[in-house]
């Protein structure tokens, strides 16, 4: 079974383009978030009854694509994935009240049960930036966002319950407030960092 890294973080912060650039270097393979080709985020965008579509197909979506990145012999890599997809997401939309109680526990019990048969990332990137810079990102993108700039800091606050879970060996924090977006000073001592995790 290949190797898997994730990398998360606060919506617009980056996590698309740093994947990106990874890849561009030739020693990964990735599953992305695919906004514009997903069926329900178009419509959930002006209508919060496709809520619960939407978070569904996205939990199938990473779960789908974990499963055909396992089987690359390059590491697989993803912008989000499943955990960022419940543990920030799918909380944040039952905060906002978009997802019911039971919605919400709808979409618990199927990531729980694709836990029991896909095993965990073997790396996790959180990618970290000051509010300001965060929004400003945010604002700057070209396609459909469901979460705006308000919803920075609870989102923050659903993926540290997530991540302080987890033992340190397990995540990599990086601050990217200071670094260009496209990640051409970072990449060099990244991926050196990033070998013991190459299949």
């Amino acid at each position: 079974m290949g190797k898997l890294i994730v990398v998360v973080g606060n919506t617009g912060v980056g996590k698309t383009a740093l994947v990106q650039a990874l890849c561009n270097q030739g020693l990964f393979v990735s599953g992305l978030e695919e906004h514009t080709e997903r069926p329900f985020q178009r419509v959930f965008k002006t209508d919060a009854r496709y809520a619960l579509a939407n978070q569904l197909d996205y939990l199938l979506l990473r779960a789908e694509q974990e499963r055909l990145l396992r089987q690359s012999p390059q590491t697989g890599l993803m912008d989000g994935g499943l955990e960022m997809d419940f543990h920030g997401f799918t909380r944040l939309f039952h905060a906002r009240a978009w997802l019911t109680d039971h919605e919400f526990e709808l979409c618990k019990r199927f990531y729980e049960f694709v836990r029991t048969y896909l095993p965990p990332p073997d790396l996790i990137i959180h990618l970290t930036a000051s509010p300001e810079v965060t929004a400003r990102r945010l604002a700057s993108r070209k396609r459909i966002n469901i979460a705006a700039a308000v919803d920075i800091p609870l989102l923050d606050s659903f993926l540290g319950d997530w991540l302080s879970t987890l033992t340190p060996d397990r995540f990599l924090r990086l601050d990217v407030s200071e670094i260009d977006y496209g990640y051409r000073r970072l990449l060099p001592s990244l991926l050196i960092t990033l070998r013991p995790f190459q299949s």
